[in-house]
């Protein structure tokens, strides 16, 4: 975890307000249903089925306990609505910055559009990123998620990179 973070927070949304704090093992199935529920990583096989739910667990629980990343959840009534992990990467680049890296930032469909990635992205850019002592926020996206690419436009992020992944075979 980032410990440096001052976790829970309240976040402003149009529908009111939403809580962001630190996921447990208790919010495992909701942040699997948010993966689910997205189009582009349901074509990748995340399909948030019973039988891939200790994956799941394993992933989650390397996140948490990993130095430098944490997992955080957004909750309406009790509720997980989104989800992101933020990773922090020391570097030797640009006099040996920081960076702080937000990765599966998901959100529910019934609360797209309400402001609630909007509040998470910000709080990620004025409170977190200078938290942990990061001089930049990066992130990646696929190339399919157009929608997230003028949203994160909007925000004020730039496209200045071009991505490259390799799969391995395991």
């Amino acid at each position: 975890m980032i410990d440096e973070l001052d976790l829970p927070v309240d976040l402003v949304s149009q529908r009111g307000s939403v809580r962001l704090r630190r996921a447990t093992e208790h919010d495992l199935d909701g942040i699997t249903a948010l993966i689910a529920d997205d189009p582009v990583s349901a074509g990748r096989g995340d399909l948030g089925a019973p039988d891939d739910r200790p994956l799941y667990l394993r992933g989650m629980r390397r996140i948490l306990h990993a130095e430098g990343n944490d997992l955080v959840v957004v909750e309406r009534d009790g509720h997980v609505v989104a989800t992101m992990q933020l990773t922090v990467v020391p570097g030797m680049a640009r006099r040996g910055s920081t960076r702080l890296m937000p990765e599966a930032v998901r959100v529910a469909a019934a609360e797209r559009s309400a402001g609630i990635g909007a509040a998470m992205m910000r709080w990620v850019t004025a409170v977190a990123a200078p938290a942990v002592g990061a001089s930049l926020v990066q992130l990646t996206s696929d190339a399919a998620r157009t929608d997230a690419h003028r949203f994160y436009t909007r925000l004020g992020f730039v496209d200045s990179h071009i991505g490259f992944k390799y799969r391995v075979e395991s």
